[in-house]
This record gives structure tokens, sequence and C-alpha cells, in this order.
């Protein structure tokens, strides 16, 4: 005799449908086709239609094992192409990747990608650009605005504040010429 009780296999109660994992498993495959995906979004997807809490789990799980669940890969690609294409400072990625479920020391790790200078010069960019586009406007409303438009993109008001005197300052030296 055992020392362990006896126990019976799991009632039909009990033991989610093959239908609902394979719904699941489907609804999962769907999303990552799209773009990667944080374990938060996707558990939040199939929670959304209608997979039971211990599905998604026990689905995400086994996704996670197949290494198709990646937080840190996901953290390094989405930083790379929001900061590029969108033109977003380190604290505007580093709020994004926590809404989205990346723990904070892989956040952290992923937005150390972007080093200062990098940063500065995409935040130029955006200046530069911006500056086309506000002729006739004195100097006070450029600055506000400028800044204004760097602070909502996470750049740092330090940085915002010299970047933008540094670039109506040779805006207006080319002007001179």
């Amino acid at each position: 005799m055992s020392d362990f009780p006896e126990t019976s296999p799991p009632s039909a109660e009990q033991r989610p449908s093959n239908t609902e994992a394979r719904r699941a498993k489907d609804i999962c495959y769907a999303l990552l086709t799209a773009r990667p995906r944080t374990r938060l979004e996707l558990r939040n997807a199939l929670l959304r239609k209608g997979i039971t809490e211990s599905v998604a789990d026990e689905v995400l799980g086994k996704f996670d094992r197949a290494g198709l669940i990646d937080d840190a890969a996901f953290a390094e690609i989405w930083v790379r192409s929001r900061h590029e294409h969108q033109g977003l400072g380190r604290r505007a990625l580093a709020m994004e990747l926590r809404r989205k479920g990346v723990d904070d020391a892989v956040v952290a790790e992923a937005v150390a990608a972007v080093d200062s200078d990098a940063e500065e010069s995409r935040a130029r960019d955006l200046v530069r650009k911006r500056l086309r586009t506000m002729d006739g406007l004195d100097e006070t409303t450029k600055i506000r605005r400028l800044v204004g438009a760097l602070a909502r993109k996470g750049y740092s008001e330090g940085m915002a504040f010299r970047v933008v005197r540094e670039e109506l300052r040779t805006t207006a030296l080319d002007d001179q010429f």
C-alpha cells in the first residue's frame, strides 16, 4: 500500500476542454504572427476573448517553454523600432514597456541600448523637422512648443531645452547667410 492517497483523474468540469486550449493557441499564434507580444499582452487578449485564466496560463506556459514568448527580445525590438521610427526618448520607451507588462530589469536593459548620443541626435532631428513649420512664430513660442513636443516624446527637460536652444541658434545663423 502506498503512502500517497489514490487520486482520480480530473473530472470533465475540472479539466480544461481541448477546444478551449486549441482556441487559446490559435489566438496566440495569430497575435504573434502579426508582431511580437509580451506575455501580459497575450494573457490579456486571451482573457478578453473568453479564455479561462487556468487555460490561458497553461497555454502561455507552453509558449514560454517553447521560446515563443520572450519579453527581453520583445523589449529590444520595441525600443529600437519606437526610438528610430517614432523618435521616442528613453523615458517614454520605459513607460510603454512597463505598460506592456515587461519586468523593470528587462526594461532598464532594453532602454540602456539607446545611448545618450543617439537619443540627442534623434531629438535634434525632431526639432529640425518641427522648426520647418514654425515660420512667423516668436522665439518664446517656438521654444515652448518644441520643448513640449520633446517632453511628450520622453526626452528629459534638460536635454530638450539644450537641443532646442542650440537648434534655434543654428537656424538663426543659417538665416543670416
